[in-house]
């Protein structure tokens, strides 16, 4: 019945020469028939081929740099049964220029892009299942209906939207950024595989994370050397496509020059990266680091840069390590990362520079909130403690014991299944 209702033709607007009224009049989300068409097909070119990792790089993409505060102000408004207020109308004419389709369409696709991707980061944040777009409207014989889009959050048939992948990427980054800034640290799970990011995920976590250990050591490789670089990334592919946030760690770029390490970051659809100062003889010099963030941060800033400092695991001071912490985030990185920090007094200082990840401890989660921590990563843990676990039920088989318990066959399938279904 919801694809039938679908098909239906969305309500007309009146006609309008100026404000909201003349955008709602001008845009393919109020359109039907010729108009729709002509009018999706302008839509569609302005979003094609368009890679970009924030809501700031789509505007400028569609031409309209810096109006995100305007349509901040006209997104409230923009629905046909919502209040226009002055301040959305005169928002629309400062972006309107001389009335065209092309801006209308312009304006229109930001508008539902500002509302759509902050519903939809929120719902990934808090995990909320319901759909970023909860309903639309559709004109039958029996008036205006309202139908629910649980089944298909981005619309469907000749109204479906265009914009989902940008939609989504866009959101992902937003509510992997938030969970960053909220009043307590979130626990951030290391994965190595889809396997364990999906039953992550499905058990709660918001976010989750790779840990370059457990992808080098399923390949047969060292890790910290630099040389696991194709296989995270093509985990980090793979692991973009799932209905929830993730981060890669990308150890220090693989060797790779700045601008190309900063291209990679910008293609592989990751909500956040680590990146290294640690390299495999030593540490990279401040100002080289500082460039690598630099030129990632300017290519994709909407991806969240989690600059890690390596100085803890080498026993330098924390004068040293802090002096790298602040240059990282001067050149432009979201939160910074210091493995091994335990000790509270560092902890509180380090917290003042920007959100700051540890790694698990045996502090609590509130304890090392109470210390101004924003994320908890397990990093390696989990990968170590799977193998172990493999192995020591592989003995108590051998050895007559009776095997802990494991997740089902069926389980398994159904994780998989289900991000399957959800991604694509």
């Amino acid at each position: 019945m919801t694809e039938e209702l679908l098909g239906l033709p969305v309500p007309s607007v009146p006609a309008g020469d100026q404000g909201v009224a003349w955008l709602r009049a001008h845009v393919v989300r109020f359109s039907n028939g010729a108009e729709h068409a002509r009018r999706r097909a302008l839509t569609t070119r302005l979003i094609e081929n368009v890679q970009v990792t924030s809501l700031d790089e789509l505007a400028t993409a569609l031409g309209l740099p810096g109006s995100l505060d305007d349509i901040a102000a006209i997104a409230p408004c923009y629905q046909p049964h919502e209040a226009v207020t002055a301040e959305a109308d005169a928002a629309v004419e400062r972006l309107a220029g001389g009335h065209d389709e092309l801006t209308a369409a312009r304006i229109g696709l930001l508008v539902q892009a500002w509302a759509a991707t902050h519903a939809f980061a929120e719902r990934l944040r808090t995990s909320d299942p319901s759909p970023p777009v909860p309903i639309t409207r559709r004109a039958s014989q029996d008036g205006v209906v309202e139908v629910r889009l649980d089944a298909h959050p981005f619309g469907h048939g000749p109204h479906a939207c265009p914009g989902r992948d940008v939609a989504t990427r866009i959101a992902k980054n937003l509510a992997f950024r938030a969970l960053h800034h909220q009043d307590g640290p979130f626990v951030l799970p290391n994965a190595w595989d889809h396997a364990s990011a999906v039953a992550l995920h499905a058990s709660g976590f918001p976010a989750v994370g790779t840990t370059s250990l457990g992808v080098a050591a399923a390949h047969g490789l060292e890790d910290g050397a630099g040389l696991a670089g194709a296989e995270t990334v093509r985990l980090a592919r793979m692991l973009a496509g799932l209905p929830f946030p993730v981060t890669a760690d990308l150890e220090s770029g693989f060797g790779a020059a700045p601008e190309e390490v900063a291209e990679l970051v910008a293609g592989l659809g990751v909500a956040g990266v680590n990146l290294e100062d640690g390299r495999p003889h030593g540490l990279a010099a401040p100002r080289e680091q500082a460039e690598l963030i630099r030129a990632v941060k300017d290519r994709a800033p909407g991806v969240f840069l989690n600059a890690r400092v390596d100085t803890h695991w080498l026993g330098l001071a924390l004068d040293e390590t802090e002096e790298r912490a602040r240059r990282y985030v001067d050149a432009g990185a979201d939160g910074i990362f210091v493995a091994g920090l335990t000790e509270p007094r560092d902890i509180e200082r380090l917290a003042a520079l920007a959100p700051l990840n540890v790694l698990a401890q045996a502090r609590t989660p509130q304890q090392l909130g109470d210390l101004g921590v924003k994320r908890i990563s397990t990093g390696s843990l989990l990968f170590r403690a799977a193998l172990r676990q493999a192995v020591a039920t592989a003995v108590q088989v051998r050895d007559g014991a009776e095997p802990p318990a494991a997740f089902g066959y069926a389980e398994v399938q159904d994780l998989s299944r289900g991000t399957r279904s959800a991604a694509g």
